[in-house]
């Protein structure tokens, strides 16, 4: 089985409901994944908007939450989940928002697209003291076995 991540909230390529956003709780959204491969020793998940400021004319590449270490045997995330209540060992970084843990979508203009972006590493990584989505993404670089993800967009109201 190929790896995989879904919420019980929105479907692949569906709007992420307004909950998870900063038009409503900005919980971070429930999380579920399958299909880790046995040689793994750790998950590392990324959530990114490749569509900021402007979908029409994208500038950046926009980070929303940064998790790594999670533990293979983990199987998600609960909705809301807080720093104290991630699987034991899970490490986080800096997001966009300038600050660690979950950013929901608040896009200043149009439809945007984000990712929920799960990768299983073949090493568990070092404490990288609060990476940027860039340090990470450098660290696990030779290391990824198998990634997954999730799209969900969002459009203010």
């Amino acid at each position: 089985m190929a790896l995989q991540i879904t919420s019980t909230s929105f479907g692949h390529e569906q709007p992420i409901p307004a909950k998870y956003t900063c038009q409503g709780e900005d919980l971070s959204p429930p999380l579920r994944w399958d299909g880790v491969p046995p040689e793994a020793k750790s998950l590392a998940l990324i959530v990114l908007d490749p569509d900021a400021p402007d979908p029409a004319a994208p500038k950046m590449t926009f980070t929303h939450w940064v998790l790594y270490d999670l533990p293979v045997d983990s199987r998600g995330l609960d909705e809301g989940v807080q720093a104290n209540a991630l699987p034991p060992g899970t490490l986080q970084g800096v997001t966009d928002f300038q600050r660690v843990g979950y950013g929901g979508p608040c896009p200043p203009i149009g439809r945007h697209r984000y990712y929920f972006k799960l990768y299983a590493l073949d090493t568990k990584l070092p404490d990288l003291a609060q990476p940027t989505r860039t340090q990470l993404e450098e660290a696990m670089r030779g290391h990824v076995l198998a990634q997954a993800e999730l799209m969900g967009t969002y459009q203010k109201h």
